[in-house]
């Protein structure tokens, strides 16, 4: 006899403060999800565990769209910190939320346009109004009159740039270099290009905050305190690249 049945036929006379006679309303509801749950499964190959692969999939989905996104490194452009193989965890709310890229942030950015149809990872090294030199008499990377020591991530026996230049950042844009300096297609490479080799801020897709593949080599990816003293861009600065000089 079924449950409906069974409601049908009680004495009608009992009392209806009776235990048995309350209606058990959020029993109802949990039941007519779970059973819904159950029709959905029914209804796909595999039951239940195809449902459940198919919400892990629509979770992730929505993880990577909209929060954190995997990223591979193809080449060795970011060594030596990022090897060719690794996968770098990118968070795609750095900049969401009125933030925007700092000096020595490591970005994935969306090249279309300006450095090729790719994404790429690239390290920031001027924003907004920097005035960006190199090398400065010391042989350093120079923004707003500030050298900046960056041995501690450039690639081993690398100079900072074999090109010498000297640019002004537009507004809104990104001067961005690989740590591997001799061999990385950067904004050096595409000054004379649209754009002048500045990536917009709208074409960042986020920061790459960790390192989780492989799995030996977990770890964060800080930004390195080598810019903490490099002081803010001068009002008024030009907002046009000035282009290569030397």
């Amino acid at each position: 006899m079924d449950t409906e049945t069974q409601h049908t036929e009680r004495d009608r006379s009992s009392s209806p403060r009776d235990p048995e006679e309350t209606s058990d309303t959020s029993g109802a509801e949990g039941r007519s999800r779970f059973a819904s749950v159950s029709r959905i499964a029914g209804r796909l190959p595999g039951g239940r565990i195809t449902l459940a692969v198919l919400i892990c999939l629509l979770f992730l989905l929505t993880l990577s769209t909209w929060v954190v996104q995997p990223f591979d490194i193809p080449s060795g452009s970011m060594e030596r910190g990022l090897r060719v193989g690794d996968r770098v965890l990118v968070n795609k709310l750095a900049y969401r939320f009125g933030s925007k890229p700092q000096r020595g942030d490591v970005v994935v950015f969306d090249g279309t346009g300006y450095f090729g149809n790719a994404d790429y990872i690239k390290r920031v090294v001027g924003v907004g109004g920097d005035h960006v030199v190199c090398c400065d008499r010391e042989g350093r990377l120079d923004v707003n009159g500030r050298s900046v020591d960056e041995s501690a991530f450039l690639y081993p026996g690398n100079s900072p740039s074999d090109v010498p230049f000297d640019v002004v950042v537009p507004a809104g844009t990104l001067f961005v270099l690989g740590d591997h300096r001799s061999d990385s297609s950067d904004s050096r490479d595409h000054l004379g290009s649209p754009g002048g080799g500045m990536i917009p801020l709208g074409a960042v897709i986020g920061r790459a905050d960790w390192v989780v593949w492989p799995a030996a080599d977990l770890r964060r990816l800080p930004r390195p305190g080598a810019y903490a003293r490099v002081p803010a861009a001068a009002a008024g600065a030009p907002e046009k690249a000035d282009g290569v000089h030397g």
